[in-house]
């Protein structure tokens, strides 16, 4: 079956009340048929629910859609898309381990590779998108794994995925980590590059409505084991209910992820036209500097738009400000259309040089475009240049 018909169909086992959509399993632990049963759940000789925050029937029926999108053999559903990050970091890192990262990283992330990480003796290095060339000299023999974002928040910096693939050959004991959060696998699918694991703010577009926090690791079986030591006893599960959501989203994944690229699209030309605008970077932008990069590895350009408006920070307040339509907020991947200010919210605790290393400009805006008409939404953005 096509991926989107398996987001659809794929359903946790009909009960004996021959539902037609999957109920909520709101339960914290699972009945033993016998004390055997028990025993033997427990040693892992039979497969079977124990405690919700190990497995629940609706978290595994998301992690089974997600994997079946990304083509992973295996996967874990948590709290929310950082526990997803922090996890796959946690659960495989020691004292003494080096990771080479983009540069471009979620602000959260670059707190965890400079503030939290170092004081567990794990080192981070990070090196360049669009300079390839330097992270053959990043590598160190205590690397355990590489991390990035493609494309990266909020500056949409690709990373070459295919290359980054047959790169990695080189060093097979090094761990591949994409944050696939902003492509989701509806434009790209980094396993099929190599990669050994694929993280994912299920907040974001597989919600798409700005319900309910989650996260999703899926990837190769061995590492996805190593993560469910990791979530068992440390605690950062997805809720059942939360899990329910996302999962009965994902049915209209398809259709609403055709709708922000197609948006999103004509907001980038027209704000490229627009006199007060000094810069777009949009992924299928002839412009980007990564045009045909992201042509090859992406299906469409994604639902992400980022500007910088002419007169810096203090004209960037007046134009989020002047916003009817468009909300201020610093969620994305939303039904309705987002507008944030990076450099005073998402990443602020960075220093004006790290923001600056990332393309965020005082006048940066990051415009998460939605479901509505687009007329309206570019309606708006036109309106609030002219009063800002």
């Amino acid at each position: 079956m096509n991926e989107q018909t398996k987001a659809i169909r794929e359903q946790a086992d009909r009960s004996s009340y021959r539902e037609h959509s999957v109920p909520l399993y709101l339960t914290s632990s699972f009945i033993f048929d016998s004390a055997e049963q028990g025993r033997a759940i427990f040693a892992e000789e039979e497969a079977g629910n124990v405690y919700s925050r190990y497995s629940n029937p609706n978290t595994t029926e998301l992690i089974n859609k997600v994997c079946a999108m990304e083509g992973a053999e295996a996967g874990l559903a948590f709290s929310s898309g950082m526990a997803a990050v922090f996890a796959s970091f946690a659960a495989l890192l020691k004292n003494g381990d080096h990771i080479v990262a983009c540069r471009a990283v979620f602000g959260s992330t670059h707190q965890l590779f400079t503030r939290l990480f170092p004081r567990w003796g794990i080192t981070t290095t990070y090196v360049d998108a669009a300079e390839p060339e330097t992270w053959e000299k990043a590598i160190q023999p205590n690397t355990r794994m590489i991390f990035l974002e493609t494309p990266s928040n909020p500056g949409l910096e690709l990373v070459d995925l295919e290359w980054l693939g047959g790169f990695k050959k080189k060093y097979p004991n090094i761990i591949l980590n994409v944050d696939n959060c902003f492509a989701t696998p509806y434009l790209q699918k980094p396993i099929q590059y190599g990669f050994d694991l694929v993280s994912h703010s299920a907040t974001k577009y597989m919600d798409g409505q700005g319900r309910v926090l989650g996260g999703v690791v899926v990837g190769r079986q061995e590492l996805i084991d190593e993560l469910m030591f990791f979530i068992r006893h440390t605690g950062p599960a997805l809720s059942p209910f939360n899990a329910w959501v996302i999962s009965k989203s994902l049915e209209t994944f398809g259709l609403r992820m055709d709708r922000h690229c197609s948006n999103a699209l004509q907001v980038a030309e027209f704000l490229e036209q627009h006199a007060d605008v000094e810069q777009v970077r949009y992924p299928f932008l002839p412009s980007h500097p990564q045009y045909d990069l992201a042509k090859r590895q992406m299906k469409a350009g994604g639902g992400i738009v980022t500007f910088v408006v002419k007169g810096g920070f203090e004209r960037a307040k007046r134009f989020l400000d002047a916003l009817n339509v468009i909300l201020i907020t610093s969620n994305l991947g939303d039904s309705r259309s987002i507008a944030t200010h990076p450099a005073s919210t998402t990443h602020s605790k960075l220093s004006e040089t790290e923001r600056l290393q990332l393309g965020i400009q005082p006048g940066s805006i990051r415009i998460s475009v939605g479901l509505e008409d687009v007329a309206d939404i570019i309606g708006d953005i036109e309106q609030a240049l002219a009063r800002s």
